[in-house]
């Protein structure tokens, strides 16, 4: 007997796509902040502008998840940007995506969670 319950609910078709998430947070990422130098000023808009963008994204494939979205944006300075997380969840349904993006001044790092309901 199976001892997941939620997992006999899922079908194929219900499961998220790594590569389709990927993009989804790529243009969100883009439509937020394109070709704009990094500013301060900016950063508080555009980490919520991606984290929506996100969010829109994922709810509109009315898939049966739960998402958390992180977004974390640091002027290109030199410097790295470390980030690490850890998880415990039903790995065959649930799932975490990570991308990197940058443009010549700002670096970007949006983590993704999907959670199975």
């Amino acid at each position: 007997m199976d001892n997941d319950p939620g997992l006999d609910q899922l079908t194929e078709d219900d499961l998220l796509d790594d590569a389709e998430v990927d993009t989804m947070v790529r243009e969100a990422i883009t439509a937020a902040i394109g070709d704009s130098p990094f500013l301060h000023a900016k950063v508080d808009a555009w980490a919520a502008n991606i984290v929506e963008g996100c969010l829109k994204r994922l709810a509109a494939l009315a898939k049966p998840f739960k998402y958390v979205v992180t977004c974390n944006l640091s002027q290109k300075a030199g410097a790295g940007l470390h980030a690490a997380s850890c998880t415990r969840w039903n790995d065959k349904t649930d799932g975490r995506l990570t991308v990197q993006w940058e443009n010549a001044t700002t670096l970007v790092l949006v983590a993704v969670y999907w959670l199975a309901i």
